[in-house]
């Protein structure tokens, strides 16, 4: 049942030849002469139900480069599972070759040389490009395109825009449902606006009403694609109120809630659903734990944890589908349903390769237009880096430690806390770090960066209660993201002690005497979920930063030592 790997050989086969010829790396122009836009979309069609699926995109209207993570760990049971397999444990799972198309795509091996070779991915003008092509192959009435949030936020036309950029251009693309995360951060009145304006569903079954109980959007929607009756139910971000301010949202209540999506799919069979859809933004993690909890579920869309993984992963009779983030990635699943099952299905990755997939014209000039009013403030160089910018990763990412350094020196700090968000573009050496490359990574509705006094203590507990957050070895208990990135200190880590004990050897760098637990620090941070904090935005404290030192260079970061892993 497999079904990705024709059009990447093609790129592997010229990158054999560029190597047997004495030509070193793989030439772009070789590149994109193999790679080409009918390889990538090609796919043997299966049944009469086509699911397209998106999630994590973050608001990036345009292509980029983004660096898939080189660190990834799985607690517990998820130990050395998909998708905590980074680089070559990661190719060698899926039989994937060094250097190829695929590689690029979805590892972080040799990234800078692999990026001039392939170039940016993404685009929702080129996304759009492959939902069409889906539906004129298939025919609307077999393909459903289900989108699994994080969709609005995480750009500076976004934030000016109150998410409206990617709601006008994305609604060209015709999704039939979406959920949502860090589309709440706009605020509960702002998102039951947009919510209730979308030309398709915004569905949440684990969303309630504190006062009233009941769910503040819907929670399902039957749909019939090739003949299929399909129900679609919406599993928004659990732990929103945790990881984001609970008074934005202050009068909802969220939750995993997965007896009452028991109750929905049951529900949604005894209304003669033939397929039942999860679309979720829990995380890989916790829908893998959830998909052998909640009976009778076909397909989980999950989204959240920014995972892209080339085949499905089955746990019982339910396929779990993980589609990337930044626009990197579309999947497609054909299912042929006989009987009210699946019988057999056919899957894809598909990536999003801007220079080899042609711009769908009406998407591109939407996105032309939303950009018009910001293009002078988004081209605005601030400085030039000369080292690879990236923030993915468990523990620390290159443009993490670039805010981190930019607090401590222009907020007089001793520590830098900078949360360890997954979003963002990277940046190869050599290139511009232009304001919007610099608000792609810290652009939100509570961007303060503040100045305040920590002791040692409250230092080690805050890297505590994270470290639990990721490395719980219950699904249930983790709440996504990285670890939250500290400039000022070190520490260790050993994920596999029990929560309270993972940190130890705190240690000042500058001095290299330990964290005094008892001494107060001058600490600077910013998205603090407290109301009211004080102090400018992130983006202003880094381009201030920026523009005095004109040349970024970040060597590499050995502050943080992992154990047990």
């Amino acid at each position: 049942m497999l079904h990705r790997r024709h059009f990447f050989q093609a790129a592997t086969a010229a990158a054999a030849i560029a190597a047997a010829a004495g030509l070193g790396p793989l030439k772009r122009v070789a590149a994109q002469q193999r790679l080409t836009q009918k390889d990538i979309l090609a796919f043997p069609s299966l049944g009469t139900v086509t699911l397209l699926h998106v999630c994590d995109i973050h608001a990036q209207l345009m292509p980029l480069y983004f660096r898939e993570p080189e660190v990834n760990l799985g607690p517990g049971e998820a130990k050395g599972k998909p998708p905590h397999l980074t680089d070559a444990a990661f190719r060698d799972y899926y039989r994937i070759g060094r250097g190829t198309a695929e590689a690029y795509a979805l590892t972080s091996e040799d990234f800078a040389a692999l990026a001039k070779n392939y170039g940016r991915m993404g685009g929702l003008d080129r996304i759009a490009t492959v939902v069409k092509s889906a539906r004129a192959e298939r025919g609307d009435e077999r393909v459903l395109f289900l989108d699994s949030g994080d969709t609005w936020q995480g750009s500076w036309t976004s934030l000016k825009t109150q998410g409206q950029d990617m709601i006008d251009t994305m609604a060209l693309l015709k999704p039939d449902a979406m959920v949502g995360h860090w589309e709440f951060t706009y605020g509960a009145e702002r998102v039951e606006q947009a919510a209730k304006a979308l030309p398709f569903a915004f569905l949440a079954q684990n969303v309630r009403d504190a006062e009233w109980n009941e769910t503040v959007f819907p929670a399902r929607k039957m749909f019939e694609r090739g003949g299929v009756k399909i129900a679609v139910i919406g599993q928004a971000f659990p732990y929103t109120p945790v990881a984001n301010p609970r008074w934005m949202i202050e009068r909802w209540e969220f939750g995993i809630r997965d007896e009452e999506l028991q109750k929905h799919v049951d529900a949604a069979r005894a209304e003669g659903a033939q397929l039942v859809v999860v679309l979720s933004h829990n995380g890989f993690d916790v829908d893998r734990k959830m998909a052998g909890r909640v009976r009778g579920i076909d397909v989980l869309l999950t989204g959240h944890t920014h995972d892209a993984l080339p085949d499905v992963v089955k746990v019982g009779s339910t396929l779990l589908v993980a589609s990337g983030s930044h626009g990197k990635f579309v999947s497609r699943l054909d299912i042929d349903v006989a009987g009210g099952k699946v019988k057999d299905y056919r899957y894809r990755l598909i990536p999003v390769f801007a220079d080899a997939i042609a711009p769908d014209a009406e998407v591109a000039a939407a996105v032309k237009k939303a950009r018009a009013p910001f293009e002078r403030e988004l081209g605005r160089e601030i400085a030039r880096t000369e080292s690879t910018l990236y923030r993915r990763g468990n523990f620390n990412g290159t443009f993490d430690d670039l805010i981190c350094q930019a607090m401590l020196a222009e907020r007089d700090a001793e520590v830098a806390l900078s949360p360890g968000f997954r979003w963002g573009g990277s940046l190869l050496a050599g290139d511009p770090i232009t304001f919007e490359a610099l608000t792609n990574a810290t652009a939100i509705t509570y961007p303060n960066c503040y100045r305040t006094t920590m002791s040692g203590a409250q230092l080690k507990d805050i890297l505590e209660d994270v470290a639990d957050n990721i490395f719980n070895p219950d699904p249930y208990y983790q709440g996504g993201g990285d670890m939250v990135r500290i400039g000022g200190i070190g520490f260790a880590i050993d994920i596999a002690r029990p929560m309270g004990s993972r940190i130890s050897d705190m240690t000042v760098l500058k001095t290299g005497k330990p964290v005094d637990p008892a001494r107060g620090y001058a600490v600077s941070g910013w998205a603090s979920v407290g109301e009211n904090v004080e102090g400018p935005p992130i983006w202003e404290v880094v381009e201030k930063h920026l523009a005095r030192i004109k040349t970024v260079r970040i060597e590499p970061n050995t502050a943080v030592k992992v154990k047990g892993a």
